[in-house]
């Protein structure tokens, strides 16, 4: 390699970094909400096609891939010991170029967004907030396992959803009763966010982060976590129910008892069973949302 060529790789990041620091493995959860957000809207795919794949793009590769690139910044001193091979922390995103690539992912957002509709922006807006504040000073609600994780609810699940209604009706307020949905969803979601917390117990109590099985014990919190995804489904069966949606709401019922026979199995060994639950139990909550989305979908 020549010494330009060396220059450069240290001054400027390359693709793959960018790519890397972005985590596309985490767009899956609000991409899947945006989906349902479509579906909810009771409009019609075939002819607006291109606004679901900007629709798409804003939720996963921009919105999500922004809230990594800002968590990854100001996490990494504590990657540099734990994950130094980290684009961040091993140099490949060198200088300030993490900060840098968060400022203008950020602003490709919210262009994105504004671009799409009034409720898009507004939700954009909030979820972008939450971003920063998640893991930035002064706020960093990352270190609270109560407000980190219902930030993180409110924006993989409910913002996301909410974003696809409201693409879908000309960036317009979505129905009442999507709205509903979506937050009930994004409230289940604090929980399965408690399940990713029982892996780094050790490393949380030794960096002052209270998670929730930092501050409750493993126990308590499993029990919890357990409680707070299944109540929010238990309204929405309610409600389908409420709103003439028969077979939707046994339909969800079914995915809930699935859940609770989960559950029943994680809580006899939270520590050693909670990726496991997560793995699969998520994506048996994940399927009760289409099935919501599409019991509205006829209502709106």
């Amino acid at each position: 390699m020549n010494p330009a060529t060396r220059s450069l790789t240290a001054t400027y990041p390359s693709p793959a970094a960018v790519f890397e620091v972005l985590h596309p493995i985490t767009w899956f959860p609000p991409m899947w909400a945006f989906g349902c957000g479509v579906v909810s809207s009771g409009a019609s795919i075939a002819d607006q096609w291109l606004l679901v794949a900007a629709g798409i793009l804003l939720a996963g590769p921009l919105m999500c891939g922004t809230s990594q690139v800002v968590n990854d910044w100001y996490d990494r001193h504590v990657d540099a010991i734990n994950e130094p091979d980290r684009p961040i922390p091993s140099g490949r995103i060198p200088g300030r170029w993490g900060f840098y690539l968060a400022l203008i992912w950020t602003t490709l957002s919210l262009l994105l967004a504004y671009a799409l509709g009034p409720w898009v922006f507004g939700a954009a807006v909030i979820g972008m907030a939450l971003a920063w504040a998640y893991s930035a000073p002064p706020f960093r609600l990352k270190g609270n396992g109560w407000w980190g994780n219902l930030a993180v609810g409110i924006s993989y699940e409910g913002l996301a959803w909410v974003t696809g209604a409201a693409v879908m009706i000309g960036g317009a307020m979505p129905d009442w009763r999507i709205l509903l949905l979506a937050l009930l969803y994004s409230l289940g979601a604090h929980g399965i966010m408690t399940l990713n917390d029982f892996k780094a117990i050790e490393g949380d109590e030794q960096m002052n982060v209270r998670s929730l099985p930092v501050q409750l014990g493993v126990d308590q919190a499993a029990r919890l976590a357990c409680l707070v995804m299944g109540l929010p489904q238990v309204a929405v069966i309610a409600l389908l129910f409420s709103w003439d949606k028969p077979a939707h709401a046994i339909a969800v019922g079914v995915v809930l008892l699935v859940q609770v026979l989960m559950m029943i199995r994680f809580l006899g060994s939270p520590r050693e069973r909670a990726t496991w639950f997560s793995g699969l139990g998520v994506s048996v909550y994940v399927t009760g949302m289409m099935i919501s989305a599409f019991a509205v979908r006829a209502l709106v």
